[in-house]
């Protein structure tokens, strides 16, 4: 009976640390949450895919809480993710509109991170693409196009800083060309994405402007009101008028649209697969100890139209 015992103890002394060990591994498996009012944007959607498969493949938990357009209650959604102590925090919003929410996070040491949000000294980086560098490339594109004259629709979106810089880059490039007017610069309701209200907008632009001739492009920070103009000005049997549509984002439709040799004729083709892993290694590093000193880093853009348009769709 006393060698049972001792047997048993033998056992229960070597398996322990054996269990114990399991423990620590699992404990050790980071949870991070990614928060974002614009999950219903392709872009955003794309990024935040790659990020989860990225973190996954890392061993990590990835939750993605969407607020569905509600930016306030990305704030709550915030300090929920703290509540539950998850390891970091991946946000796709303005930073400053969500300052509460990133100082409770920054109060209980958890790091945030940017994915094309902002920069903000709340955040410990922040990775986009050069905003300012696509809307002068897309806005150069429109004035060569146009010959430099002509009326131009402008949609914007200010309330969002990866976009906002793009409406302030176009708005100086465009003023910096006498002959051209800005018609009309549209903020859509971007709830659904942005392409019905842009439609529905660019609808009006239409029946204010009817003679042809009168618009002459229609430049969009990001490919949905691209989109949604594009749908307003084929509705309206304008077509041939040969207004230059141009967007940001090469999304599947706005890709499909420009091969289709129409109105839209160009956007930026953005990393978003690059985005959504470098902010994925960027976690991880600072989640291993290493210090990351760079605020913003800078994914690779290009240019598409007709010319080029094969190889993104087949990607």
């Amino acid at each position: 009976m006393r060698r049972l015992r001792t047997i048993t103890l033998l056992l229960t002394l070597l398996i322990l640390p054996i269990v114990g060990g399991w423990a620590v591994l699992a404990q050790d498996k980071p949870i991070v949450a990614v928060v974002t009012p614009y999950l219903a944007q392709p872009g955003t959607q794309f990024m935040v895919e790659a990020f989860k498969a990225a973190g996954e493949a890392k061993g990590w938990t990835v939750n993605v809480i969407d607020t569905a357009g509600d930016v306030a209650a990305v704030i709550s959604r915030i300090e929920d993710e703290v509540t539950q102590k998850v390891d970091a925090i991946v946000i796709n919003v303005d930073p400053a509109q969500v300052a509460a929410g990133l100082q409770t996070a920054k109060d209980a040491n958890i790091p945030v991170f940017g994915l094309d949000a902002g920069s903000d000294p709340l955040l410990v980086t922040n990775v986009t693409s050069n905003g300012y560098a696509m809307a002068a490339e897309t806005s150069t594109y429109v004035i060569d196009r146009i010959n430099g004259k002509g009326n131009v629709v402008m949609f914007v979106f200010d309330a969002y800083p990866p976009v906002q810089k793009r409406g302030i880059i176009a708005d100086a490039i465009f003023a910096n060309n006498p002959d051209i007017k800005i018609l009309d610069r549209i903020t859509p309701d971007v709830t659904d994405g942005g392409i019905a209200d842009s439609r529905a907008k660019m609808e009006a632009v239409l029946a204010a402007n009817p003679k042809p001739g009168s618009i002459s492009a229609v430049w969009a920070a990001w490919d949905q009101p691209a989109l949604g103009a594009l749908q307003a000005i084929k509705d309206a049997g304008r077509e041939n008028e040969g207004i230059v549509v141009v967007g940001i984002d090469a999304n599947p439709q706005a890709l499909d649209a420009i091969a289709a040799k129409g109105n839209f004729e160009a956007s930026i083709a953005q990393d978003f697969n690059g985005m959504g892993s470098t902010v994925a290694d960027l976690v991880e590093k600072y989640l291993s100890g290493e210090k990351i000193t760079q605020s913003v880093s800078y994914v690779p853009t290009k240019l598409v139209t007709a010319s080029n348009v094969a190889e993104f769709i087949t990607k």
